[in-house]
């Protein structure tokens, strides 16, 4: 689809623009800023994801076939009502 939008005529009327904007002296450290820009940028991500990697940390699986024992669920009773403190009051008092 942008295959036939960037032709050698626009890549050349671009250049041509960007002389006129910075200089044809400007140029050359534009180009050299912007590779050290990217170099550094590279560098870090590089430096993220490799500091990912040493923490991530590591999940065993187990699945009851390798015989690990699964913990006794206590049932909960949601309907019940809070216990009450000797002020009669569901709260606790505050400190």
């Amino acid at each position: 689809m942008l295959g036939n939008a960037v032709k050698p005529t626009h890549l050349l009327i671009l250049l041509i623009i960007l002389v006129l904007l910075f200089g044809a002296k400007k140029l050359p450290d534009l180009a050299k800023s912007v590779g050290q820009s990217l170099k550094i940028f590279k560098k870090e991500m590089k430096e993220l994801t490799e500091d990912d990697d040493k923490t991530a940390p590591t999940v065993q699986v187990v699945t009851p076939e390798q015989g690990a024992a699964t913990p006794p669920v206590t049932p909960v009773d949601v309907t019940a009502n809070p216990p009450r403190t000797p002020s009669g009051s569901t709260t606790p008092p505050q400190a």
